[in-house]
């Protein structure tokens, strides 16, 4: 079945329910990036993308209040990983943001993630995929894709009757499709991971900064 997804019909999951390790723990998302939170940027650019939007994390809630977004854990225990969040951002979608038949998720720690990501990922699904994910360089980028609501079952039985717990291992079940973004200055799915890598995305801030641009 092909069509077009119209945006009031996708909902958003911003993914913050890692553990960090190698950010040293905590919150990634609440470490600062050019004088704010790294969360500020993925909302500043995933919220006009998506009809409504909420944070996946574990742990008290009350940490991200001042962002004013519902916040829902994992339902499967243990740190399940990314399709855990899929899978709280899906049923979250399915309960509360009526009409909604995608959900699009987004990592906490990108802060330069397209602002035409959901658009370009609705547009592939609707000419005949299942799923859609971002690619950029030659390299997929799971967490950053398109999620019909008729799958979550599926995931669910996934996650909790089989321990699937690998993006790809469940993905390659159904007809996905690959979206190429291309590379800028920086790589649009650069990912704050490390204490290093967040120096190198304070350079590319300076250099926006100085061109007077945004990217």
């Amino acid at each position: 079945m092909t069509g077009s997804i119209l945006p009031s019909a996708i909902a958003g999951v911003i993914l913050a329910g890692g553990l960090a390790r190698r950010m040293g723990g905590g919150d990634k998302g609440l470490r600062l990036l050019a004088g704010r939170p790294i969360l500020d940027h993925v909302i500043e650019r995933a919220r006009p993308q998506v009809a409504a939007l909420v944070l996946n994390a574990n742990g008290p809630a009350e940490r991200f209040a001042g962002y004013g977004l519902p916040v829902v854990a994992d339902g499967v225990e243990g740190f399940a990983g990314p399709l855990a969040g899929v899978l709280a951002g899906l049923d979250w979608a399915a309960a509360n943001a009526p009409g909604c038949t995608h959900l699009a998720s987004f990592a906490c720690d990108a802060p330069f993630l397209p602002r035409d990501l959901v658009a370009r990922l609705a547009a592939a699904v609707g000419r005949g995929a299942d799923l859609a994910c971002a690619a950029s360089d030659g390299r997929a980028h799971p967490v950053f894709g398109l999620w019909p609501l008729s799958l979550r079952d599926d995931l669910r039985r996934a996650l909790v009757e089989e321990g699937v717990r690998k993006v790809d291992v469940w993905t390659a079940r159904h007809r996905l499709v690959h979206v190429d973004f291309p590379l800028g200055p920086i790589d649009p799915f650069f990912n704050a991971n490390r204490p290093e890598d967040l120096e190198v995305a304070e350079r590319h801030f300076r250099a926006l900064a100085d061109q007077g641009g945004r990217s």
